[in-house]
């Protein structure tokens, strides 16, 4: 039996091969043996606004359409400013703080790099 290496991402040594990929069976991460080692344990994720500039920790951001808040009456109108952004993983990938509204999770398709 060949030693196969452990997860990057957990360090688990239950690694298997599927084809050309290893596969770790307890949190399912799987990468090309032989790969350069990611950042972090995470690949490098690149999230754009909505013209495609790239956006980072702690950019201003502006809103480029009326935004309803889910659950209330407020409306965030268009140029609206946004500062310091947080990015987060899932579907809303930017976490911020509105003035008048509090902290909310938008995501990048409605804001433009100010």
């Amino acid at each position: 039996m060949s030693q196969l290496p452990p997860c990057p991402q957990c360090a688990s040594t239950y690694t298997y091969e599927d084809g050309d990929m290893l596969v770790c069976p307890e949190c399912a991460h799987e990468w090309k043996p032989g790969a350069p080692a990611e950042e972090g344990g995470e690949a490098a994720r690149v999230i754009r606004d909505a013209v495609g500039n790239v956006l980072a920790d702690g950019d201003n951001v502006t809103v480029i359409k009326d935004l309803k808040v889910k659950g209330s009456s407020l409306v965030i109108k268009v140029g609206t400013k946004v500062r310091g952004i947080r990015l987060i993983e899932g579907d809303h990938d930017i976490d911020c703080r509105i003035d008048g509204v509090g902290a909310m999770q938008l995501k990048s398709e409605f804001v433009k790099k100010a």
